[in-house]
């Protein structure tokens, strides 16, 4: 059995939580390796995610030492809003310590994470029982979230958790290969993510 992966995750809330745990266990699991995943934040938006990541890689630098478990790995996940996905991914790792970049895999979907959610509508609807429409890319605050929730309402769910209860499902069943070409942010995601773990 090859070592375990010890992964630190800053995310901007539940929806990016729920589905990257699902989406590491899944590519976790397909490179024949198990990962700790600890959620270091993931509740209070863009700007709590960044600043607590910030302390947090000073934290680690100031007490190197006595940090019980380095981590091998380092996910950031935060929207791109309406910036384009190479500025919003620039910023972020504008921000990471010369010692992390090389153990630091950015997550920045394009232009929020509920997108990623419906990256393959084919299996969103097996998951869930309805095809979502999506139609052309969108910046507007909150549009993705309104449809991944319609989706799920209009399945007959209540509307409980606006579609992040069914990130597992999703996630194990969604068609990575379409999902990337369909969403680019995503593909950058998978691929170097992948690469990552495949190097520990």
């Amino acid at each position: 059995m090859s070592k375990r992966i010890v992964a630190d995750l800053f995310a901007e809330d539940r929806a990016h939580e729920e589905f990257l745990k699902a989406m590491l266990a899944r590519i976790v699991s397909q490179e024949g390796k198990s990962m700790e995943l600890r959620i270091r934040s993931a509740r209070g938006g863009h700007g709590r995610a960044i600043t607590e990541f910030s302390v947090y890689q000073k934290s680690v630098l100031k007490a190197e030492s006595s940090f019980i478990v380095r981590p091998d790995i380092i996910f950031v996940a935060i929207d791109a809003n309406c910036e384009s996905f190479n500025y919003a991914r620039r910023g972020i790792k504008a921000k990471i310590e010369s010692q992390f970049q090389d153990r630091t895999v950015v997550a920045c979907p394009d232009p929020h994470i509920e997108r990623w959610y419906l990256a393959d509508p084919e299996s969103f609807a097996r998951v869930v029982g309805v095809r979502p429409k999506i139609g052309r890319k969108k910046c507007e605050r909150g549009f993705y979230k309104a449809i991944l929730s319609k989706a799920v309402v209009d399945a007959g769910y209540p509307p409980t958790l606006g579609g992040v209860e069914f990130a597992r499902e999703i996630v194990e069943h969604m068609d990575l290969y379409h999902a990337g070409k369909t969403e680019n942010s995503l593909n950058h995601f998978l691929n170097d993510a992948i690469a990552q773990i495949k190097s520990i």
